[in-house]
């Protein structure tokens, strides 16, 4: 893409979002810098894994780059934004995915800059995130592009107000864990149920593997009826789920998520 990043934070969103880069060849790893408040062994690491530029003491990079990533926890944004707020240009995007912490926010700290949040999950790593993405008035048609075509690398992206960034956060962004857990629990009932250990995680394994690619083809609730026939084996595990108020409880899992987003964004002002 012949532009330069600066991810801010070097966790696991920031890695997996520069695996993703390099690996689609999207990036260059020479055009990706990386730093973060103090831990020195993982810049290193990073450096080693894909071969990015750690920022060095002066910080110069931050002047050239076309888009800084803001990828720490919300309340390390404060910090973060005050050690290189005088390094910016205006030609340069930040781009937040600290869940919860809004634009105006950010902008009260660096001014009118170029503001854009993001909400991508660790599946960026594989090129398959699900992220929504917003910006402010001050990010121009061609930085919209731009970054719409960065993220789009790492996977799909919607556009959407920055209010719904909570509900994305509770649904794309957490939602890996949630599936992660899901697939836990099938394993752990596999094996109740008989089979061995390797067993359970192969099968469990392969068939959230092959139901997701059906997702991509089908409308989810038609899904779902063609494998249910009448008071067969899968209506009565869908009968137990729906006894136990599963979508309930799915519903309590998201709107905890999106609720916690806004609390994060209120304790950072």
């Amino acid at each position: 893409m012949n532009m330069k990043i600066v991810c801010v934070g070097a966790g696991s969103m920031a890695e997996s979002m520069i695996h993703g880069w390099i690996n689609k060849r999207i990036m260059k790893p020479e055009e990706i810098s990386v730093m973060n408040k103090s831990d020195q062994d993982r810049l290193e690491f990073l450096s080693d894994e894909y071969g990015v530029n750690i920022v060095c003491q002066e910080k110069t990079e931050l002047k050239d780059a076309n888009f800084i990533l803001l990828a720490m926890k919300p309340k390390d944004v404060e910090v973060a934004l005050s050690g290189i707020k005088d390094k910016l240009t205006g030609n340069t995007v930040i781009v937040s995915v600290a869940a919860g912490v809004s634009i105006d926010t950010i902008q009260k700290h660096v001014g009118d800059f170029p503001v854009a949040r993001a909400m991508p999950n660790t599946s960026a790593k594989i090129g398959k995130s699900a992220t929504g993405v917003a910006w402010s008035k001050h990010v121009s048609l061609e930085q919209q592009h731009e970054l719409r075509k960065l993220l789009s690398s790492i996977g799909g992206v919607t556009v959407v107000e920055e209010e719904q960034l909570h509900a994305v956060t509770g649904v794309a962004g957490s939602g890996p864990a949630y599936i992660y857990y899901f697939a836990e629990a099938m394993t752990e009932a596999a094996i109740a149920n008989g089979l061995s250990n390797a067993d359970a995680k192969k099968l469990v394994r392969q068939t959230f593997a092959g139901a997701a690619e059906m997702l991509q083809q089908e409308d989810f609730a038609e899904l779902r009826q063609k494998v249910t026939s009448p008071n067969g084996t899968t209506a009565a595990g869908l009968n137990s789920l729906a006894e136990n108020n599963f979508k309930d409880i799915v519903n309590q899992c998201v709107t905890s998520a999106a609720e916690r987003s806004k609390e994060l964004g209120k304790e950072f002002k």
